[in-house]
């Protein structure tokens, strides 16, 4: 489907970056800050695991209500709404920290977060494909990804320092203001529950000012327009049509082997990576300090993976998806050896494990380029704000349930082997993209 080109390409750049952004934020707030927050407000590992690891569920089964997405309103309130509702997420979270129950509280919030966070990516996957022509999909693939990225690094870095550094802040400060805050909540740390309490109003905050950016940025093509029905029945028919056309597409089986198994060894290789850099040399770790790991993640880490995602984005975008594929999945499962080689030496100078990190990242940016503009690909027709949220589904499927097994095999073979068969465990995604469907030419620009 074309673009109106008179918005889209005046505009992309106003909306894009921020856009993804937007989106990957409350997917690392849900999936790692929420459990760090846990842990530093002293709830047990067994609950965190098991409670945090159920928020992933939105995610898996988006497909279920992303034809309600095509079928009411438009793509644009509905990212619109959802940024707002994420924001009273967020400081919801906030308001139920200092509560007696703060857990179940809290807990309900990020369920909600997680819910508006799924629908607000099913939106914006399905704008992205109205606003922009198919060239300047693939082009812009690299920088939605690198963005997206970079709020997952935010999270995972400057979120966790900004906590850390209010968590000092209130400790090191006048006892009888300590004392205070700690009335006002319910934490096991002077001044824990209370940086926490900041971290997460800021954040909602933020959320706000996405709203208002968006609301002002976005532009509005013409083909986005809801796709209204008179009875219930023809809603419910749409919908059903929307999987089976799904479902018919040509070597369907292939292309879901390819959505589950092509992060099958990234997904182990997410859930340890960073224990692995906090653990103490005894058990086998690098015994990074969290501002080190913030660091390596939020400087090297953020400029490598830049630099990977735009590579690949515009390659493909030049030459077509299907001549830089095998690259692109040896970029991102062979720099994965970076972690073999860490486990093995445990060397003790921050610029070797930094520019082992920075050689991952570059990897990892380069090579899920091609998935995302495969998913792109498969998702093209009628239905194809649905039927990328569905490839979504298949690629949170495919990271939720090797990653929910990693930690049992990581204590079971302990670092340096587990590393080891990260690496044997790659041989799935390389035997699957190379038999997948491609037409030769997607991506190149139409001439």
């Amino acid at each position: 489907m074309q673009a109106d080109k008179s918005q889209a390409g005046r505009s992309a750049w106003s909306w894009i970056p921020s856009l993804y952004f937007a989106s990957g934020l409350p997917y690392v707030v849900v999936m790692t800050v929420s459990v760090i927050m846990y842990k530093r407000l002293g709830i047990s590992n067994t609950d965190i695991a098991l409670y945090t690891s159920w928020l992933y569920l939105p995610w898996v089964i988006k497909p279920f209500w992303s034809p309600l997405v095509d079928i009411l309103r438009t793509k644009r309130a509905w990212i619109l709404a959802m940024q707002l509702l994420i924001g009273a997420g967020l400081g919801g979270v906030a308001l139920t920290i200092p509560s007696d129950d703060f857990f179940r509280n809290s807990l309900a919030f990020l369920w909600l977060l997680a819910f508006s966070s799924a629908t607000h990516d099913i939106a914006a996957d399905g704008f992205y494909m109205l606003g922009l022509s198919r060239h300047q999909q693939t082009w812009f693939v690299g920088i939605r990804s690198t963005f997206y990225r970079l709020a997952m690094i935010t999270g995972q870095g400057l979120l966790i320092i900004l906590a850390g550094q209010l968590e000092s802040l209130f400790a090191s400060g006048d006892p009888a203001a300590v004392r205070t805050a700690n009335e006002a909540v319910a934490s096991p740390d002077p001044g824990t529950g209370l940086a926490w309490v900041l971290t997460f109003y800021i954040m909602a905050g933020l959320f706000v000012l996405f709203f208002a950016w968006h609301r002002f940025s976005l532009p509005r093509p013409a083909s986005d327009q809801p796709r209204l029905h008179q009875t219930y029945a023809d809603i419910m028919r749409d919908f059903l049509q929307t999987f089976v056309q799904f479902f018919q597409k040509p070597k369907i089986g292939l292309v879901l082997a390819f959505l589950l198994l092509f992060r099958f060894s990234e997904a182990q290789l997410a859930k340890l990576a960073a224990p692995f850099l906090l653990d103490s040399a005894e058990v086998g770790g690098l015994a990074l300090t969290t501002g080190e790991l913030g660091f390596a993640y939020g400087t090297i880490g953020i400029l490598m993976l830049t630099l990977g995602g735009l590579l690949g984005g515009f390659l493909a975008a030049r030459h077509g998806l299907k001549f830089w594929l095998l690259w692109m999945v040896l970029a991102i499962n062979l720099p994965n050896a970076v972690y073999v080689f860490l486990s093995m030496q445990l060397p003790d100078s921050l610029f070797i494990i930094n520019l082992a990190i920075g050689i991952e990242q570059f990897g990892y940016g380069f090579g899920f380029a091609a998935y995302m503009i495969y998913m792109l690909y498969i998702s093209n027709g009628p239905h194809q704000t649905a039927h990328y949220a569905i490839c979504t589904g298949f690629m949170a499927l495919g990271m939720m349930v090797p990653g929910m097994l990693s930690g049992w095999l990581q204590e079971l073979m302990g670092y340096q082997n587990f590393f080891i068969w990260v690496l044997v465990a790659t041989v799935p995604s390389f035997v699957v993209t190379m038999m997948i469907p491609l037409d030769a030419s997607f991506g190149k620009r139409e001439n």
